[in-house]
């Protein structure tokens, strides 16, 4: 199988908190997680499954790397600045369990306009946007 070679990565005030929703409410696993052994909230990095892809993500903490990266949380930036994209089968079913785990909806499941799919957006705790579609960008 061939490795995923484009990896979003993402910053979290609750990193821990982040990856206990996005497994209950996306239903990801965690492939990888890497806690500060002194202080367990302090994520280094962390890397989890959906299928055969991964996304990573670390605690948001101000350090000299983001300083250098200026990296911000879509709360720092006032708004998100990019949205991941999830190829799934059903985003009908992946909705529903999204939604009773208390996402925050943008849109509701529905046929895309303008090209094929189907899919729903929705922002985690922190505020960043997940679409997750039927719709295959290399079909």
């Amino acid at each position: 199988m061939p490795k995923q070679s484009l990896i979003p990565c993402l910053r979290y005030v609750d990193a821990p908190a982040a990856i206990e929703f996005l497994c209950t409410a996306f239903g990801f696993e965690r492939h990888a997680v890497y806690a500060d052994d002194t202080d367990r909230t302090l994520i280094h990095h962390a890397q989890l499954r959906l299928g055969d892809c991964l996304v990573m993500l670390s605690s948001a903490r101000d350090s000299e790397a983001s300083a250098r990266y200026r990296w911000k949380t879509p709360s720092q930036a006032g708004g998100i600045t990019a949205c991941v994209c999830c190829v799934i089968d059903d985003p009908d079913t992946h909705f529903m369990r999204a939604k009773a785990a208390g996402a925050d909806i943008v849109t509701t499941p529905h046929d895309n306009e303008g090209y094929p799919g189907r899919s729903y957006n929705a922002r985690d705790p922190e505020g960043n946007d997940w679409d997750f579609s039927t719709y295959d960008p290399w079909a």
